[in-house]
């Protein structure tokens, strides 16, 4: 199916989706380490909009945006699918995806606050999405959002939470507890154990120390 090249960064959640998702369905493809401040040329002519990571090269043609790679590789490549065959399914599967966005967007928040009262703010919210997911995606006792076998939600979802377990380290503050969200952190335990995803997700204290580095610079240069 030609050649795959993966431009991106290795603690990056939205290439982790990309990593997960070519490691799932068993593609080779070569990986790319960027700099994140002093991207390569390559990078900056395939992504000259956004000038971002994940960008996924195939045949030579770039293809950028980490949800939109994903759904590009599971219609290139449609051994064990990501994205449910039935219309309905697979239009609920979008909608929980873009809705993994703007969970993002709030988890954004709490990593970048300062004070005790942004940090409560944002975990307030952050609380409030839990809450949607935990009573809307879990009756029926799945032990991951597709089921038996990952989806395209889980790859969403696990990202994020991935980057908010690191965000907590790095704050100091528990977003996700069992107490208030059992089935969404029963979800989670889950989908990490997965053999795939588990062997490749970032080492954790190295993933903390560097986003700390990050988190500095930002607030420094504020």
């Amino acid at each position: 199916m030609g050649e795959v090249r993966l431009h991106g960064f290795w603690y990056s959640p939205f290439t982790l989706r990309v990593v997960w998702t070519l490691k799932l369905k068993d593609i080779p493809y070569e990986n790319i380490e960027e700099d994140r401040y002093n991207k390569s040329v390559q990078l900056l002519e395939y992504n000259p909009v956004h000038k971002k990571t994940p960008v996924l090269v195939h045949n030579e043609k770039p293809l950028c945006e980490s949800m939109i790679i994903v759904e590009y590789i599971d219609q290139i490549w449609p051994h064990n699918p990501l994205l449910p065959s039935d219309p309905y399914n697979r239009a609920l599967a979008r909608f929980w995806v873009n809705y993994t966005e703007e969970m993002f967007a709030a988890g954004v928040k709490f990593f970048r606050s300062i004070t005790d009262e942004e940090r409560e703010k944002s975990m307030e919210n952050l609380w409030k999405h839990f809450m949607v997911v935990e009573t809307q995606c879990f009756g029926d006792e799945k032990k991951i959002f597709g089921g038996e076998i990952i989806n395209i939600v889980d790859i969403a979802f696990g990202s994020m939470f991935k980057f908010l377990e690191v965000a907590e380290d790095i704050i100091g503050a528990k977003v996700l507890q069992d107490e208030k969200f059992p089935q969404l952190c029963s979800w989670y335990n889950n989908f990490k154990n997965v053999p795939v995803i588990k062997e490749n997700l970032p080492d954790h204290e190295k993933m903390v120390a560097f986003i700390k580095i990050i988190r500095e610079k930002n607030l420094a240069s504020s």
